[in-house]
């Protein structure tokens, strides 16, 4: 190509974000001359300076005067079974509710009696598998029958790929056949054998099918004929191939394998307390024979099998060649916690987890992990006490936890929970773990966080952090605004030890959480933009800090506009006379609930929204669930509504400046079960306490202008309060050095709605490069995401920068995020 050519391809699309003047390229010919070529760039670039969209920055980097030490553990992954993360994921088991243990009917099973016979099933608890494996499927034949199940929205069957059937069978006055089949969606045989033989004892029986052809909506059938009794138990189909043999679906391990994580956090999250005591995550009940393994009914609302248990996270962390990081129950669940005179058994538990992972093969719970095929330690070197978990009773337990474990392993690094600041002082946890969800700006504003910290104080591990809010289901914004936060964590990695996104993965057609790592279905996966960023920090991260100061302009947010709204949170409510007024009295909106909710937009998994006596009533007891209406245009306006609360464990949801399905500027009423009110607004959550009466009417008054709301419940001002904004610096850096290629590595992050010229001064460097590598994760729009129909439209792409001596200059693209490898002479 061109050198004409070249700019007229750059140069041909762009448009101005703040004057919308459009830089056209049609006069330049592709025979024009260079310096014309170049008198066009100038002309665009100082139109550019001129409206703001282009500005200047410089990046200071003393190559000569390395700082702390990376620390080696810094980038980590988190993984909680949520979104059906684990079965049917990256565990890969086809068949959903393979033990009959879900419910007191065959969940996710689909019976037939076929032809003229009357053959029937129900769940049997006479004679179970094992004690803790109670109940089966009965099936007393009479004629023919099928059995079906679709396991998790479909089975991923490829042409060539060998599966294992296996199942417990016993039976009385009845010898088989029982005939397996893998059907497609149209019902082709995919692959089919049969189990003869079976005796009125339990066995196991399997078979190996060969798949003549591939199909994402796969089934298993299993159909027999004839008279008698068949009980079934512990019907599983696994794929043969597994990554490194471990038992793991391939694409999705080696997705988690392709971050280079240095440390594993599991299992959780809030799988770990459970909304009650006997719902927590217990892992003795996951380990062993898997037909022994304790199903568990978890707060992400379905069953998990635990044939992901224990075991198969310590070894998915030597897999991955990172750091066991394991987070135990502390006694306390989101509703519940155990007395003090108690806490014996919980306490045990952690020291026999660690005996389980790092002790000898001639100790009890050391033997029962060679018995599993690992006699070799794992040594695990770090043990969280609960997740989230604060006040004065966490502390009580965590001083039990911190004494008992350190008595005995001395050496085992113990995490302690910052959950609303609450940090145990004695004894000084190791290290603190710190969680963040929240808007891209948000991220922005904390990347000089850790800049103040006090050094001599607990190590942080960033725990979990994600950008969820003004993001979609995870665009580029989203990810930029996480980048910017990493560089702070980076260049802080003194005090920073450790850090995880969360959550890792969604089944795409399960999500419980609105912004997830890793997306797949039965075949394909994903990673949204977040992933690229999470992949370039720890692809690139080098073994030292190199002091960097960045001197650049800042980005202040235009103030907020959108519409309104209503929702509810694990609650059912309904509202009424819905009025919006402009400062001048004009009505912006009123609600006519008389017929319908016409024009109201319905957002939430499983929402029941009706018009009932003039109201607007929700009944679905869910998370997260809101309907909103008005235009986007909406700044200033007085907002009133009655509301009444029905049943539930919370209050009122009333949504204002509502831009995109996903924001979270709302009051919340009576929330925290029914504890507290809270402004979510923009970077501002201001709380109160308070609670609402079930069966009341309220009357809710929201007077908004600009960044400011105040919000009255029945007259009484309850909250009067500014949002400071969004205002950040446009660009962001940080620099490492990898001391044995002598390599020098920047990250800049632009968050810029457009281009920054920046200069990068390497001080100090002698005798680099003529020129540099660069890896640039950027998209034409900050919204872009990533489907599985479109897996890397947001993905890095590779470049190379001249250097002038010790000196880069660059325009970094709006929104963008560039790695720049620079290497000494040759």
């Amino acid at each position: 190509m061109d050198a004409a050519a070249h700019w007229r391809l750059a140069f041909a699309n762009w448009r101005c974000y703040t004057c919308s003047d459009s830089f056209h390229y049609a006069a330049l010919k592709s025979n024009m001359n260079i310096s014309l070529v170049r008198k066009f760039v100038v002309a665009v670039v100082v139109a550019l300076f001129a409206c703001g969209q282009l500005t200047a920055a410089t990046v200071n980097i003393q190559t000569d005067k390395p700082g702390h030490k990376v620390a080696p553990t810094l980038w980590g992954v988190f993984f909680e079974d949520i979104n059906l993360s684990a079965d049917g994921g990256i565990y890969p088991e086809q068949v959903r509710n393979l033990s009959f243990e879900d419910a007191e009917k065959p969940d996710n099973w689909t019976f037939a009696s076929v032809g003229d016979g009357k053959s029937e099933a129900s769940i049997d608890t006479s004679r179970p598998l094992n004690p803790l494996n109670k109940r089966s499927l009965r099936v007393k034949l009479d004629g023919a029958f099928t059995l079906e199940n679709i396991g998790y929205y479909g089975m991923g069957i490829a042409k060539g790929e060998g599966y294992t059937f296996k199942v417990a069978l016993r039976a009385d006055n009845f010898t088989g056949p029982l005939t397996v089949k893998l059907l497609g969606a149209d019902g082709k045989v995919l692959a089919s054998g049969d189990l003869k033989n079976i005796s009125g004892g339990w066995k196991y029986q399997s078979i190996d099918l060969t798949a003549t052809g591939s199909d994402a909506k796969a089934k298993l059938q299993l159909s027999a004929s004839g008279s008698g009794t068949l009980f079934l138990d512990m019907v599983s189909l696994l794929p043969k191939t597994t990554w490194k043999n471990s038992g793991l679906r391939p694409d999705l391990a080696e997705a988690v394998n392709a971050l280079k994580p240095s440390i594993y956090r599991f299992p959780g999250g809030c799988w770990v307390e459970g909304e009650t005591m006997d719902k927590m995550y217990n892992w003795k009940k996951t380990i062993g024979n898997v037909d022994a393994r304790t199903p568990l009914w978890n707060i992400w609302q379905y069953y998990a099998t635990h044939g992901l248990g224990y075991h198969e996270y310590l070894q998915m962390s030597e897999d991955l060649n990172a750091e066991p990081l394991f987070c135990i129950n502390v006694g306390m669940s989101h509703k519940e916690v155990i007395p003090m005179d108690q806490m014996g058994q919980w306490v045990q538990d952690a020291l026999d987890a660690l005996e389980y992972a790092n002790g000898p093969t001639n100790s009890f719970w050391g033997g029962l992990r060679a018995k599993a095929g690992h006699p070799a330690p794992f040594n695990m070197k770090y043990l969280e006490i609960g997740n989230e978990n604060g006040t004065q009773a966490y502390n009580d337990r965590w001083a039990l936890f911190y004494k008992a474990i350190k008595a005995k392993y001395p050496d085992v690094q113990l995490i302690a929970n910052d959950w609303q600041r609450n940090v145990p002082k004695d004894p000084k946890p190791d290290l603190v773990d710190e969680h963040y969800y929240s808007t891209p700006e948000f991220f922005m504003q904390q990347a000089h966080r850790y800049d103040n910290y006090d050094r001599n104080g607990p190590k942080i591990f960033v725990g979990e952090y994600a950008v969820t809010r003004n993001t979609g289901k995870g665009n580029l914004r989203g990810a930029i605004g996480e980048a910017a936060f990493m560089t702070g964590l980076e260049r802080n990695s003194d005090i920073v030890a450790m850090a995880a996104y969360a959550p890792l993965f969604c089944n795409a057609n399960h999500k419980r959480w609105p912004v997830n790592l890793i997306n797949f279905d039965s075949t394909r996966w994903f990673g949204i933009p977040s992933y690229y960023v999470q992949k370039l920090f720890s692809e690139h991260r080098g073994d030292v800090v190199l002091p960097t100061e960045v001197e650049a302009g800042t980005i202040e947010e235009k103030a907020p506009t959108g519409g309104i709204g209503v929702g509810t949170w694990n609650t059912a409510a309904e509202y009424k006379d819905i009025k919006l007024t402009a400062p001048d009295g004009k009505v912006l909106f009123t609600s006519d609930f008389s017929k319908n909710s016409d024009g109201w937009k319905i957002l939430g998994d499983g929402a029941k929204w009706s018009v009932v006596d003039g109201a607007f009533r929700q009944t679905a007891e869910r998370e997260y669930i809101r309907a909103i209406i008005g235009d986007k245009s909406w700044t200033d306006y007085t907002l009133t509504l009655k509301a009444r609360k029905i049943s539930g464990q919370e209050g009122f949801l009333i949504l204002f400046h509502i831009a995109e399905d996903d924001d979270r500027n709302w009051w919340n009423i009576a929330g925290w079960n029914n504890t507290q009110h809270g402004v979510e607004f923009g970077e501002t959550l201001d709380g109160k306490r308070g609670s609402v009466e079930t069966g009341r009417w309220y009357d809710i008054k929201m007077e908004v202008k600009g960044n400011s709301v105040k919000c009255s419940l029945d007259g009484k001002v309850i909250h009067d309060i500014k949002n400071k904004g969004s205002v950040t610096r446009g660009l962001f850096a940080s620099a490492v050095q990898d001391t044995k290629s002598g390599e020098i590595i920047v990250k800049v992050v632009n968050c810029a709605a457009g281009p920054t010229e920046t200069e990068i001064n390497l001080n100090g460097a002698k005798k680099l490069a003529a020129s540099a590598e660069a890896i640039i994760l950027t998209s034409e729009n900050a919204k872009d995401e990533n489907t599985l129909e479109e897996p890397t439209k947001v993905s890095p792409k590779n470049a190379m920068l001249k250097l002038s001596g010790n000196k880069i200059k660059h325009a970094f693209p709006g929104n963008s995020m560039t790695v720049i490898r620079v290497k000494a002479a040759k």
